[in-house]
């Protein structure tokens, strides 16, 4: 029959799994297969945005500037090339894992350092966020009817990818592969299926928005001179979503199999490869279909149920004009396979977010228990951490991806630049440091591919933050600031503490003598026990202590005191208005007035109860007593525990079996007396 302490076990064990064993570590670590898409589902699964974000801010001016698109999607195309080649930089000069953070607090300092960790995990909470609205939306799409239950749905789906990552990275990355796999092939397959059509078919694919026209919102109906640059750079930004996550690889390395660093290089190439090939495949394929994406659906003129239904995104309208409508098993098969991979695009910050607290609890700027692993070998603290925070987000802006979207990609580009100029630091140690000349070939390329990749992103950081400070930036833009002193304040308390540990002659000194105090209430089991341990410590000096609340109540307990020929004097302190707390810690602190190099040990009586309930009937004082005596220098507390009987069988195994301690002192060893056999 399982214990009662197995029970409580149950609901994690459901959740997690078995517990791993530390030796087994190695055993967790990703082949490339699955890295991918643990990884490198965020910049993935962007591609069912991205273009959308750019269509919103398009036809703000109505069609008229639809033509923009393609170069917009050919300029985020190269950006995110530059990108990634600047990653597979710093992938193989800093494989511990730190990412930009690493790259940053090594060659521009701490200042550096924390700017971007307080990005990075900014913009982590928000990919949990923005990634799991998308995939919300894109369910809504397949099936209009949920639109009521969506924030549930989408704080349902974090806690289940909380759970998923909960039970270990490789199972995780084995639950997200098929679905991240799936999508790739499904989004190839519709992109040559819809191209081959346009091109070479007499039934080019037509979205079901294509007949449909657009009011151009106030003030974008006449765009000229800077007005006109302004209103391209912001979809420019919008369409830089596609970029998020590429850095989760760097922040990954650890978790890869050896060779880490080549492993984690290829991965991140086959990343960008497949990115760039499907966001500009789906913008082109958009624009082939006619596809009608804006901000307010009751913009686009001919769309009837514009205040009742959701419009459909720009995925879902691509799948039911490529393969037959909304009825068809391609457009379930897709819808599907994206809204999945959307919301597994999550699981990249679900590895992300806890191997950073990690590294910075570990540099001492977060609380070391981010630093810990769980059951399965992660870092199961930051995991539920991150959970927590996007899950508050998807409810303070309704999981609406139109709001949310507006304060992303602001932490990641801060990330990209900072980390890009690191790197162009690093190598620039790295030169100093050889006179190889293959090895100064090799050393300045990479410096010159950073040197590009810090540039582009440092105008791009400016471009986002210029064309979304006031739709929502000014959010991220307020909110690290904050996260920075946070980090300097934790870093500055574990530095005192430090300091303040740091053994000196004083700690190796014995004290001139030791005063015990036992604490007596009545003359019962518990203080007899206590007045033992006190005496079988052999202290110089030992004190049973009372204090006199009730005249009568104090004369009883001095009757049984010398009834029981108790072997201790006992004080008895006065207090006039019932106080218990302060007379005895006025006493304790007159002991080491009088006697400062005296240790002073209180030995405090306390049942042991096992139930919940019976805590608030006992040990209140004791409680207490602890509480104000834990401040005071040079006293040490010893709790002296005395087990009832409801306690019986409530050890930590939950066995139960065998005689509890106290049982022979208490005739309880024979199994008809005792209470539960």
């Amino acid at each position: 029959m399982p214990s009662l302490s197995d029970l409580g076990q149950l609901p994690k064990r459901l959740v997690l799994g078995r517990p791993v064993r530390s030796d087994r570590a190695g055993e967790s670590l990703l082949p490339k297969r699955l890295a991918l898409p643990i990884f490198a589902s965020d910049p993935l699964s962007s591609v069912a945005y991205a273009t959308q974000e750019i269509l919103i801010v398009l036809t703000l001016a109505g069609t008229a500037f639809l033509y923009l698109a393609p170069w917009l999607a050919i300029a985020v195309v190269l950006l995110l090339g530059t990108v990634v080649l600047s990653y597979r930089q710093v992938v193989r000069a800093y494989p511990s894992g730190g990412g930009d953070y690493e790259v940053a607090f090594k060659n521009h300092g701490r200042f550096a350092g924390l700017t971007v960790a307080s990005a990075l995990l900014v913009d982590y909470v928000l990919t949990v966020a923005v990634s799991v609205a998308a995939g919300t939306d894109n369910i809504i799409s397949a099936f209009p009817a949920l639109d009521q239950h969506r924030v549930l749905l989408a704080v349902g789906l974090v806690a289940l990818l909380a759970a998923a990552n909960l039970r270990g990275l490789r199972e995780s990355g084995r639950t997200f592969a098929v679905p991240t796999y799936l999508f790739i092939s499904g989004i190839l397959v519709m992109i040559v299926t819809g191209l081959v059509r346009d091109l070479f078919t007499d039934s080019p694919v037509v979205a079901e928005t294509a007949g449909y026209s657009i009011t151009p919102e106030a003030g974008f109906g006449s765009l000229t001179g800077l007005a006109l640059l302004f209103f391209v750079l912001r979809a420019f930004a919008s369409g830089c979503t596609a970029l998020t996550g590429v850095e989760a690889i760097a922040n990954g390395v650890p978790a890869f199999r050896p060779p880490k660093s080549r492993n984690a290089a290829t991965t991140l190439a086959l990343m960008g490869g497949i990115a760039a090939t499907m966001f500009a495949g789906v913008t082109g394929l958009a624009l082939a279909a006619e596809v009608k994406y804006v901000e307010n659906p009751c913009d686009l003129e001919g769309f009837t149920d514009c205040e009742t239904e959701p419009q459909r995104t720009v995925i879902a309208q691509l799948a039911a004009a490529t393969f037959g409508g909304d009825t068809s098993p391609g457009f379930f098969v897709i819808q599907g396979a994206t809204a999945l991979v959307l919301v597994l695009a999550a699981n990249t910050a679900f590895n992300g977010f806890p191997l950073l607290g990690s590294v910075l609890a570990q540099d001492r700027f977060m609380p070391r228990q981010l630093h810990t692993r769980g059951d399965k070998l992660v870092y199961s603290n930051g995991i539920l951490l991150l959970a927590g925070f996007a899950a508050l987000l998807i409810v303070a802006f309704d999981a609406d991806v139109n709001r949310l979207i507006q304060m992303y990609i602001v932490g990641v580009f801060t990330s990209f630049s900072i980390g890009q100029w690191g790197m162009v630091r690093h190598w620039n140690r790295e030169l100093r440091g050889t006179d190889d000349a293959a090895a100064r070939r090799r050393i300045r390329r990479s410096q010159a591919i950073n040197a590009v990749g810090g540039s582009l992103t440092t105008v791009v950081l400016l471009i986002i933050v210029i064309t979304k400070f006031t739709r929502g930036a000014y959010l991220v833009i307020l909110v690290m600031p904050v996260l920075f002193l946070l980090m300097r304040a934790i870093n500055r308390h574990y530095s005192n503490v430090s300091r303040q540990l740091v053994p000196d002659t004083d700690s190796r000194t014995l004290p001139s003598k030791v005063h015990a105090i036992v604490l007596v209430s009545k003359v019962h089991k518990p203080t007899l026990r206590a007045l033992a341990f006190a005496r079988a410590t052999r202290p110089d000096v030992l004190t049973a202590l009372t204090v006199n609340v009730d005249d009568a109540e104090t004369r009883d307990l001095q009757a049984a005191w010398e009834r029981y020929d108790i072997p201790v004097p006992l004080t008895v302190l006065e207090s006039p208005y019932r106080e218990i707390t302060r007379p005895v810690v006025d006493f304790v602190k007159g002991v080491r007035r009088d006697s400062p190099r005296e240790l002073v040990v209180v030995f405090v009586p306390q049942y042991v109860v096992g139930h919940w309930w019976e805590n608030v009937l006992h040990n209140q004082s004791a409680l207490r007593l602890r509480a104000r005596l834990q401040f005071q220098p040079g006293v040490m507390i010893t709790t002296v525990p005395w087990q009832l009987e409801s306690s019986f069988g409530r050890d930590e195994d939950g066995r139960g079996s065998g005689p509890a301690p106290g049982d022979l002192r208490r005739g309880l060893t024979d199994p008809e007396a005792a209470p539960y056999g």
